[in-house]
């Protein structure tokens, strides 16, 4: 907790200087280098469950179409599915409150919970642009196939990592964004065949839109992205079923005003949320709900660009998925872009492409501390290891650098 400055144990009420964006960032790429067995098994396992619900989720949409229409409102389903998702968060918290320890605060109490809604108020504002952008969604799926989409939010990539180091003073090192330019030229390859027949790229109206549209739907998630990982780790110590709650609580918020704003544009009939839903909507309701929850988990616990990037292997599901369940056909374009997606994935998390600390001024040392109890077996946590970093970056007057008393 955040008081004048200073940052405030909830727990024991010690008081540390609140560290600096870049020491944030910093302490975050130390941090990162010293994951347990048990993160890299949750790593896995995130990528995994990502690339199966991200990918399914453009065939699902897919298939709800009606004559290249939707019989529903996309604002319902996106309103189900936050319901659904504050649903489950409501029971896991009920679950981990039942097994806490003996002495922990109450996580089920009215003063934790006002306490913890002060504290992550933050995460309005990803929730608001999470609310644009899935309606957003479905209007792309009105100028491309499944396939198509997936690669273009691809694009997300690169405006995450400027972002990331714009707000969060995240580093990147040359070889990084060298595999996020073969990222890009990935998505180009593909590219290449995603206008209509006989289309141009000049004064085509069509083409217009599905441009503005991809401007949008790259753009808003995005910034959402980034703001809901710095919103879910400034408040580390916050149980993040309790963080899900007050985020798909928002979104539940914002997405009722969206049903509310189109009853008066198209009249009170407009107000039925079940009207036109389909098998195949209760599907893609499911689906969209799993993908938020993990991708919480992802944005506390990981990374928002290992996010990203386990959503473009994704797009090899929704290639397959889609040509076999509707007859697209897999170009050589495709199969080109994705072969060069994957050269970037790797070259991007190659132990080579680490970005290592450099002394500032030439009289700073990191000096990393030996903490056993702490590093064991523990998520990332940003803002202790910023604490941590802040308390041993020590130096003398004679400019020799000290280890912390």
């Amino acid at each position: 907790m955040m008081k004048n400055g200073m940052a405030e144990c909830s727990v024991c009420r010690s008081r540390l200087v609140s560290p600096s964006s870049r020491a944030i960032a910093r302490a975050y790429d130390n941090r990162k280098i010293r994951v347990s067995s048990k993160q890299r098994a949750l790593n896995v396992f995130l990528v995994v469950g990502d690339c199966m619900l991200v990918g399914l989720q453009p065939v699902l949409v897919y298939m709800s179409k009606v004559d290249g229409k939707f019989n529903f409102s996309p604002i319902s389903v996106n309103f189900l599915t936050e319901i659904a998702k504050v649903m489950f968060a409501v029971v896991m918290l009920l679950i981990e409150a039942r097994h806490q320890k003996v002495g922990e605060k109450p996580l089920l109490s009215f003063s934790t919970f006002v306490q913890a809604a002060r504290n992550n108020v933050l995460l309005a504002v990803p929730a608001g642009l999470y609310a644009i952008n899935n309606y957003l969604k479905f209007t792309m799926q009105l100028y491309f196939n499944p396939a198509t989409v997936k690669m273009l939010s691809n694009l997300k990539v690169l405006v995450i990592a400027v972002l990331l180091k714009m707000i969060m003073k995240r580093r990147f090192s040359i070889i990084q964004w060298e595999a996020l330019a073969l990222l890009l030229i990935g998505i180009s390859v593909n590219q290449l065949r995603s206008l209509p027949e006989g289309a141009t790229t000049i004064a085509v109206p069509i083409a217009t839109g599905a441009y503005f549209c991809t401007f949008i739907f790259v753009t808003v998630p995005s910034l959402a992205s980034v703001y809901n990982e710095y919103a879910l780790k400034s408040q580390y110590e916050t149980s993040i079923y309790l963080q899900n709650l007050f985020l798909y609580g928002y979104g539940a918020i914002f997405n009722f005003l969206g049903i509310l704003g189109t009853v008066i544009y198209k009249g009170p009939a407009s107000f039925d949320i079940l009207q036109g839903h389909s098998r195949a909507t209760v599907f893609l309701i499911m689906n969209n709900a799993a993908q938020g929850i993990l991708s919480s988990f992802f944005f506390k616990y990981a990374d928002t660009i290992l996010k990203k990037y386990s959503s473009t292997v994704a797009t090899i599901f929704t290639g397959i998925a889609s040509a076999a369940l509707f007859g697209h056909v897999l170009t050589m374009n495709f199969l080109l872009g994705i072969s060069i997606v994957f050269i970037s994935m790797h070259q991007f998390f190659s132990p080579l492409a680490k970005v290592k600390d450099e002394p500032q001024n030439g009289n700073i040392e990191i000096v990393n501390a030996k903490d056993g109890h702490r590093a064991k077996d523990s998520f990332i946590n940003m803002a202790a290891g910023a604490n941590e970093e802040a308390t041993h970056r020590v130096v003398s007057d004679d400019r020799e650098p000290l280890l912390p008393r």
